[in-house]
């Protein structure tokens, strides 16, 4: 964490629940490369060729990546067209792709993984486990997440006067933004979570009904020597009091002229957004959100699945990266994504499996 934490900071982690095929992803174009990237995954390139429209996996339709220092063995490497918003943000510098990214424990070869001699993460190829690892450095069962520890030093350096804030889920709860002293603050994509039986006795009846109903769901007067009981009560009126106040904030807040796609992971990062634009009335200067989407489990049917997926990654990741421009803040905000694991480079037919 920054000695200076008088600015602004945000890191957006969007997971892509299944495991995205990172060889299906990014592609290598150079000659060799492709001659032997089309042996091996012969049949699902045949998949691709049998979609109505062409093949997207063609050479001649992929987007080739001109970095600014090419590789020094002439490999070359392209992009599908689905991500199309994501080349032209490659093309711009605002974007990168790292490679060779995951809980990996020490340098693997493959006769130290046949022979067993690699020091491997616990529980291989298993989702909820990878998941896991790659949130928390640990197995399911994990309490904490790097992202909550990271909460938890902001927290501690002064950055954030509203720490309930810091850490922000629009895919419900997760360990990733889980610590010691933050918790995940969960928000639906549609904005602020309606405490709606109260909303609507205060709508139909005088405040001050509603007010007696706030009380009694917070029990702002109780005291009880349960431990259990008293945990719940100061939950409920933390919660209470941080739904008001976001919902305050958002209120007041100038809306965003960015337009964002019409699917569920554009709607959970316009809202990632619109939260960024009113970080100083909810007290925070460093934050971490949490977005997902899910369907990267491509045993079978890639071909026909995976292209809409990726659009829909590359369409609400370059529109978010334009409210952050609009917002002023895109130099501080860093999105990446994340999955429980790849995938294996032969296929099955016509799909992948967990590698």
């Amino acid at each position: 964490l920054a000695a200076d934490v008088s600015d602004y900071r945000a890191l957006v982690c969007v997971f892509l629940f299944g495991g995205l095929d990172c060889h299906d992803t990014v592609l290598p174009i150079d000659e060799a490369s492709y001659s032997s990237y089309s042996q091996l995954r012969e049949s699902l390139l045949a998949s691709y060729a049998a979609q109505p429209g062409g093949s997207s996996r063609a050479l001649a339709n992929l987007l080739p990546l001109e970095p600014a220092r090419p590789s020094a063995d002439g490999r070359r490497f392209a992009l599908p067209p689905e991500l199309g918003a994501l080349h032209s943000l490659f093309a711009e510098g605002k974007a990168a792709i790292v490679g060779n990214v995951g809980p990996l424990l020490q340098p693997t070869d493959r006769n130290g993984y046949l022979n067993g001699t690699a020091k491997l993460p616990a529980r291989l190829f298993s989702h909820n486990d990878q998941q896991s690892t790659w949130m928390s450095f640990a197995p399911e069962g994990a309490q904490l997440g790097w992202a909550g520890r990271f909460g938890d030093a902001a927290v501690q350096s002064g950055a954030n006067t509203g720490s309930i804030f810091s850490q922000v889920s629009l895919a419900g709860n997760t360990v990733f933004l889980t610590g010691d002293l933050v918790s995940p603050y969960q928000i639906s994509a549609s904005g602020v979570p309606s405490i709606r039986l109260i909303d609507a006795v205060e709508q139909r009846f005088p405040s001050a009904v509603g007010g007696v109903m706030r009380d009694h769901f917070a029990a702002a007067n109780a005291v009880t020597g349960n431990l259990l009981e008293q945990d719940f009560i100061d939950l409920s009126r933390v919660s209470l009091a941080a739904n008001d106040t976001l919902e305050a904030a958002l209120g007041t807040g100038t809306g965003l002229s960015t337009a964002f796609p019409a699917s569920g992971l554009g709607a959970q990062l316009q809202a990632v957004a619109q939260t960024i634009a009113v970080r100083e009335s909810l007290g925070v200067r460093r934050q971490v959100f949490f977005v997902a989407l899910g369907g990267f489990d491509t045993h079978s049917a890639q071909a026909a699945e995976l292209p809409g997926l990726q659009q829909d990654v590359g369409e609400a990741i370059a529109a978010f990266y334009a409210a952050t421009q609009e917002l002023g803040v895109a130099n501080a905000v860093t999105t990446f994504t994340a999955a429980d694991f790849g995938r294996t480079l032969t296929v099955n037919g016509d799909g992948t499996d967990h590698g």
